[in-house]
């Protein structure tokens, strides 16, 4: 069990039936009446997200995620693969559960997939990958005096802002938490 007066960002537990996890939270003291936790929680499940006040001796039921670095297979436009690299299980997921971390992953990348009771529901891909830069407009010369970026699409199909000293063929580092360029490789 833990108190709401414990919780902290990250912290998953179980309340009414459903699963959440604290994306933000805050502990309220105020001057006159008792003290609560105002926290902003995610569905794991749903995704959805709530924000909500609790007494800070509320107990819940601490929730177990499961994580599991996986290998990514393949994607068939409607499924996405993943591999267990220990018993070769391939398990497939729908674009809503992968839908954060496909636009950075390649095929035979790694990515961690939380599960909840055996139930897949969310892959984060690595913090930083390596992509190549494969359509982007060309650096003007004398277009360096101030810090501008222009769009690029990568391999994968994500966009991002690169500095104009990028070119096409390139590749660079990608913060994945973000979408932020990092540097060329």
């Amino acid at each position: 069990m833990i108190s709401a007066g414990d919780i902290r960002k990250g912290t998953t537990f179980e309340n009414d039936g459903q699963v959440f996890t604290v994306v933000d939270f805050l502990h309220v003291k105020p001057g006159k009446g008792a003290a609560f936790v105002r926290a902003k929680l995610r569905n794991v499940l749903t995704g959805s997200t709530t924000d909500t006040t609790f007494n800070p001796s509320t107990k819940f039921q601490e929730a177990v995620i499961e994580r599991k670095e996986m290998q990514y297979l393949y994607g068939d436009g409607e499924l996405y693969y993943f591999m267990d690299q220990e018993t070769y299980e391939q398990i497939p997921l729908n674009l809503e559960k992968v839908e954060d971390a496909i636009k950075y992953l390649k095929e035979n990348m790694f990515a961690i997939i939380k599960f909840y009771k055996g139930e897949a529901f969310s892959v984060e891909a690595p913090n930083f990958v390596e992509l190549q830069v494969v359509e982007c407009e060309p650096g003007v010369k004398g277009n360096t005096a101030t810090n501008t970026t222009k769009a690029a699409k990568l391999e994968t199909g994500a966009s991002i802002q690169v500095p104009l000293f990028v070119n096409e063929g390139e590749i660079v580092r990608v913060d994945t938490r973000s979408g932020e360029y990092m540097e060329r490789v």
